[in-house]
């Protein structure tokens, strides 16, 4: 039966009225083109650059799962919203100019760029099974949820509905009907998070009277290294690998930058989204303790980011693979690849949503899990990528595909382990891989996969010029043939200075957690 009352129901007609007209717009102001469809002609500004990498991260699996989570440990789980707003400021000051100079449509397409055709075939094959397993699955589940939670109709029937009504305008409008559509949704997540997180104070007696309502520890963000989801050592080091990767290099997110008018605006709009992701454990985190004083589960709204998983995913299908097997296609010939692959994409997250339960019980947690066993080889190809010109393709591909091995490895020994109710083998080797921390799992792969990286690039031949120059903040001294390899500025010396004192201090992190 629905909950909801005839003055509900005009709000929310209104709302979709309003996001159908905004759609409407956008799929006018679309000239069929893929620039247009894909990158809403790369004129985005600053403000819609900012909002939508704010509405974008922010979806149903947020309203849910962080409100879940913290329901369920407190505001430790905030430790990924505030650690955002300094990696977005890493996107728009180190990745950025790269990727626009570049003029890239995908992350894929700029890995090629700088590794080779290979590592950009890993890259979108990965990319879109991790859409299938961490976005539009748990994104479809949690918006399920909220709209059955609501109306009363059964999950699969709510989940269509959020299919059809999300899915219309964003594969028809591309990404300018998403982009745009995210600003009021930014506007409405905020006003009305903020709105339930005044009401829910207001009836648990105030932030006193909350604390006084819920267990010790649960306003405590540090918790100690043997904590199960959020020890502190798996934070300071494994949280930062699966926000390069997430902020910096999944083209969900970095597609927003990519459509941006100038390096000026791009910037500007991932700072204004790093002021808005301080809201999150205020607006988000902080109502699902009040839940967990006051009610059973918390009801939001899930339509948020969900339409641009659609996007993001169809991109790299029209772009990484179809673009590449007929290179002559028109543009009519890619938009349309794009809006069929998008269809294709939601029914597979609807086959996987089953098998989620394995991972985790908590949709937040399964989230971030999961990118913790894709992230770390992609984040070091990445970063490392930029300030070592020496690094290569068959180092990257090296180091790919070992974080692929022992990443599957890892998710199919815990999907076993739960599944089967601990039926791995206390004390073995595979139980110590199916239950160490996910966090403190995504460090150990970062640095396995980061020596191999290196290790086999020094003992192959040197990239060659076209993937370095414009790809890479060393530079060569004007004139000098041999500064390809060591020319380098102060300031480029300066970089590689710092990331090398970062990697020791990840090594010294494994000690400590693993000692």
């Amino acid at each position: 039966m629905s909950n909801l009352h005839p003055f509900d129901l005009m709000f929310i007609a209104g709302y979709f009225l309003i996001l159908f007209g905004i759609a409407w717009w956008a799929a006018r102001r679309e000239k069929a083109v893929s620039s247009d469809y894909f990158l809403a002609g790369r004129d985005v500004a600053w403000f819609a650059v900012g909002a939508s990498l704010f509405a974008s991260n922010i979806g149903s699996e947020h309203l849910v799962g962080l409100a879940g989570t913290g329901a369920g440990s407190g505001l430790a789980v905030g430790h990924f919203e505030w650690l955002a707003c300094l990696i977005l400021l890493l996107l728009g000051w180190l990745f950025v100019p790269f990727y626009l100079k570049s003029g890239v449509y995908t992350m894929p397409e700029f890995l090629e760029k700088r590794y080779n055709s290979a590592a950009r075939s890993y890259f979108t094959w990965v990319s879109v099974v991790g859409y299938v397993l961490t976005k539009i699955s748990v994104t479809l589940y949690a918006g399920g949820v909220v709209i059955r939670a609501v109306t009363g109709w059964d999950f699969y029937t709510a989940a269509i509905v959020l299919i059809v009504i999300t899915g219309l305008y964003t594969i028809f409008g591309g990404l300018r009907a998403v982009v745009y559509t995210e600003v009021l949704q930014a506007i409405v997540l905020i006003l009305g998070s903020v709105t339930l997180m005044a009401i829910g104070l207001s009836r648990v007696g105030g932030l006193a009277g909350l604390e006084a309502k819920v267990p010790a520890g649960f306003f405590s963000m540090w918790k100690p290294a043997s904590h199960p989801d959020f020890p502190w050592t798996g934070v300071i080091f494994g949280a930062p690998i699966l926000g390069i990767w997430y902020w910096c290099t999944d083209q969900h997110i970095v597609q927003r930058v990519l459509a941006a008018k100038n390096i000026k605006e791009a910037r500007t709009g991932t700072i204004f989204a790093g002021y808005l992701k301080i809201l999150p454990v205020f607006i988000f985190v902080l109502p699902g303790i009040v839940a967990m004083a006051l009610f059973s589960d918390v009801s939001q709204n899930p339509d948020s980011a969900y339409p641009t998983l659609f996007n993001a995913c169809s991109t790299l299908l029209t772009w990484d693979v179809y673009k590449k097997m007929r290179p002559a296609a028109s543009e009519q010939q890619l938009v349309t690849v794009g809006r069929i692959s998008a269809g294709v994409m939601v029914f597979l997250g609807l086959a996987w949503i089953p098998l989620m339960k394995f991972v985790s019980s908590q949709i937040y947690i399964y989230l971030q899990s999961v990118q913790a066993y894709i992230a770390p080889p992609i984040a070091a190809c990445f970063l490392f990528g930029l300030f070592y010109r020496r690094l290569n393709g068959t180092g990257a591909m090296a180091s790919l595909v070992t974080g692929l091995v022992l990443g599957v490895l890892r998710l199919v020994l815990e999907l076993t382990n739960k599944a089967t109710g601990g039926g791995l083998e206390a004390g073995t080797l595979w139980h110590w891989i199916a239950t160490i921390n996910f966090l403190h799992y995504a460090v150990l792969l970062f640095v396995i996969c980061t020596v191999v990286l290196f290790v086999v690039s020094m003992a192959t031949p040197a990239p060659g010029a076209e993937k370095t120059e414009g790809l890479t903040y060393v530079r060569a001294a004007p004139g000098a043939a041999a500064a390809l390899l060591v020319g380098e500025t102060a300031r480029d010396r300066n970089f590689q200075i710092a990331l090398s004192v970062l990697l020791v201090a990840i090594i010294g992190a494994l000690w400590i957690i693993f000692r």
